[in-house]
């Protein structure tokens, strides 16, 4: 776990921007259930964390990805952390929706970019990749040059890590499942006795509790 991780990962756990409850799971909307359930958006409530969050983010990009000249934002949880980055980076900025728009131009991407700019994705939380790879796959259509994606957070499941390599995406994340499970740990927030159940979830998270 690096300082980064650790620091990120005792940020989120201490806004509640990611909770933890073994002993009552959450249920996603695709009807697993969790131990854990994380709202990024919640980080851009304290001015502090966001900093925090954005000037990593920029950190991040200038030493992984120092060709970038665009920054792309996931709508809609990684749109503001997008800007953020961007104005401190002094790049432009875009974000990608979900589909195209209904009406009007029909976009999907909007904000003024080339063909052929080399852009770098923001993400502000990763499951299993599929939105995140459905964003990368537009910007591709679109005829820019994806660098990468770099997100706030990751759950770490296999699944996610096989579809970005199957994408040939590279993605680099803040903080993972596995720094705030220690974090968590060290602070208490989770007893010792419930770290098999939180590991044995992230192993196969569709069959947990049921």
């Amino acid at each position: 776990m690096t300082s980064v991780e650790k620091a990120i990962a005792q940020s989120l756990l201490k806004i509640k921007a990611v909770k933890l409850s073994p002993s009552e799971p959450f249920t996603w909307a695709s009807g697993w259930n969790s131990p854990i359930y994380c709202d990024n958006r919640v980080t851009l409530s304290y001015p502090e964390i966001r900093k925090q969050i954005y000037q990593s983010f920029a950190q991040l990009i200038a030493e992984k990805y120092p060709e970038a000249e665009l920054i792309a934002g996931v709508a809609t949880g990684a749109i503001a952390h997008g800007v953020l980055v961007a104005e401190e980076m002094q790049k432009p900025f875009i974000y990608v929706r979900s589909a195209p728009k209904g009406h009007g131009l029909g976009n999907q991407i909007e904000g003024q970019y080339t063909k052929g700019q080399k852009v770098v994705v923001v993400e502000d939380l990763i499951s299993t990749g599929g939105s995140s790879l459905s964003a990368v796959e537009a910007l591709r259509q679109a005829g820019v040059e994806v660098l990468g994606m770099v997100a706030i957070f990751t759950y770490g499941f296999k699944t996610a890590e096989d579809n970005f390599a199957a994408a040939n995406v590279k993605v680099d994340t803040l903080s993972c499942y596995n720094a705030l499970i220690e974090s968590a740990l060290e602070s208490g927030y989770v007893k010792e006795d419930q770290l098999n159940d939180l590991k044995e979830w992230r192993i196969a998270p569709d069959k947990w509790r049921k």
